[in-house]
């Protein structure tokens, strides 16, 4: 008996919809060559991919990204701060992905403190670690313990995020704002003369 037409071109269908819907796994081999197969190999090293879809260029490499995601590192800085610019250079010399935090206020200065430091910057955590001052040896091996790599294997488009105040300033009511006049530039609410801008960046009593 033969099969219509239609037949055939009905289960040609099916087998081609259920190839574009299988699993897709990519194993690199000893030799470094690349191989893709719907079951898995019988390998350490297999990277899932999904049908239709890339990895960004940016994306962090599994290792640095598992880092990452289990010990999240941020950096509290201030101006005018040497050890805090060390600091800094360190992490992206090493390829840190990192959250930057900068200290200039009172508010962030209290924020600072709720997170387990002082007066001393720079201050780096690492997941639930935490280094007052800048110290290479002690940032290194924290680093290390964590899991992030010993060198950098940040993809060449990736960028940290620019920093942030450690406490961000809170944004006013709308109606209250919008019931505010305008104030004349240099004069204070009310006509009161407005003090003096405080001296220097930080709150005072802060150590380098």
């Amino acid at each position: 008996m033969k099969c219509a037409p239609t037949s055939l071109l009905l289960a040609a269908g099916l087998l081609w919809m259920a190839g574009a819907h299988a699993q897709l796994y990519k194993s690199v081999g000893p030799d470094g060559r690349v191989t893709y197969s719907d079951t898995p190999p019988n390998s350490a090293q297999i990277e899932r991919t999904l049908p239709n879809r890339t990895r960004p260029a940016d994306a962090l490499p599994a290792a640095l990204a598992e880092a990452h995601a289990r010990h999240p590192v941020t950096l509290y800085t201030t101006d005018n701060c040497q050890p805090c610019s060390d600091g800094r250079a360190l992490l992206q010399r090493r390829g840190i992905p990192f959250a930057e935090k900068t200290v200039h206020s009172n508010e962030d200065l209290a924020v600072l403190r709720k997170v387990g430091g002082d007066q001393q910057l720079p201050l780096l955590t690492v997941g639930n670690q935490r280094q007052q001052g800048f110290e290479a040896d002690s940032w290194n091996a924290t680093l290390g313990a964590a899991g992030y790599p010993e060198t950098s294997q940040l993809p060449k488009s990736y960028q940290n995020p620019p920093a942030i105040a450690a406490a961000p300033p809170r944004a006013a009511p709308a109606a209250q704002t919008a019931a505010q006049p305008a104030a004349e530039p240099g004069s204070a609410p009310g006509g009161a003369t407005p003090p003096p801008p405080p001296a220097g960046n930080a709150p005072p009593g802060f150590q380098f």
